[in-house]
């Protein structure tokens, strides 16, 4: 029986990871940008991308900064899959004084704002985040009305989220957007595991999640740090696709940090292939996920 061909998402750079864990990090839309290329050389399908402050490296969500990096890689690649993210804006860090008022490192935003980029620059996929949850010292915030407005834009403009599932409470409300039509299924979504106090970077967990799902939904699992090879192998393992890049880790190996993310997609594509796994091109992946091409 011939297994279904598996996509390779490479998440380049994320909005957690700082150049002290990597000094090699993506910051600049050129450097996104060749990140993306070197992902797709090396197998990928897909890439997701965060932009960042070209001098500082700090996270961001500016618009010019998206068009930059798409136009960068549209110039040499037109097959590579873009997923955008939508998921900065959702962190809450309450003043020591008076927990009502947000103190620094609040980054809030109205969930209008947080898709102004999808609708502007219409990528095939973008995130939608559907965790409200604990992360660290900090609070993420994504209130059911708030996913369900950027949802309506995100279809609006013709892009097909990809659903983030943090805990088992996310797919609840994942499978009751889905009835009321929020969002149209089959529900493609990503099962993130190994953010504290989130999903659990173990087999159980991962397979848990991965049954709660609705009937046809096409999923993706992965881990951060240390676990991000072992769950990429899982979720394989237990029917997903899988994900990888420096939004995840930084090391290819224990103690040696990666060279970047066309190594860390190599990596990836050869544990699949050693397994008896088959990788899709981005044009297989359209098709399996009722893209356009």
């Amino acid at each position: 029986m011939m297994l279904p061909k598996v996509i390779i998402t490479c998440a380049v750079t994320g909005n957690l990871a700082t150049r002290a864990q990597h000094p090699g990090l993506p910051a600049t839309p050129e450097e996104i940008a060749q990140a993306c290329l070197d992902a797709a050389d090396a197998g990928a399908s897909i890439a997701h991308i965060h932009v960042r402050a070209p001098v500082t490296a700090a996270p961001s969500m500016d618009l010019e900064l998206y068009a930059r990096v798409v136009a960068l890689i549209r110039a040499r690649n037109s097959a590579l899959i873009l997923n955008l993210t939508t998921g900065p804006g959702g962190r809450y860090v309450p003043s020591d004084d008076n927990p009502a008022i947000a103190g620094p490192g609040t980054t809030l935003l109205p969930p209008e704002k947080r898709v102004e980029h999808i609708t502007a620059l219409k990528p095939e996929i973008c995130t939608l985040d559907l965790n409200t949850m604990n992360s660290g010292g900090q609070v993420v915030i994504n209130t059911p009305r708030s996913a369900r407005i950027m949802a309506a834009i995100i279809r609006e403009a013709g892009v097909k989220p990809e659903i983030e599932l943090f805990d088992t409470g996310d797919i609840g409300l994942a499978q009751d957007m889905l009835q009321d039509g929020s969002i149209a299924g089959p529900m493609l979504c990503s099962i993130v595991t190994g953010v504290k106090y989130g999903l659990p970077s173990t087999p159980d967990a991962m397979a848990t999640a991965a049954r709660m799902l609705p009937p046809g939904s096409i999923w993706t699992g992965f881990g951060i740090g240390r676990m991000a090879f072992p769950m990429l192998v899982q979720s394989w393992l237990l029917g997903g696709h899988v994900r990888i890049g420096m939004e995840d880790t930084s090391y290819i190996s224990k103690g040696q940090l990666t060279a970047g993310n066309g190594e860390l997609t190599e990596r990836a594509r050869d544990l699949i292939e050693k397994l008896g796994g088959q990788i899709a091109t981005p044009d297989e992946a359209r098709a399996m996920l009722g893209l356009q091409t």
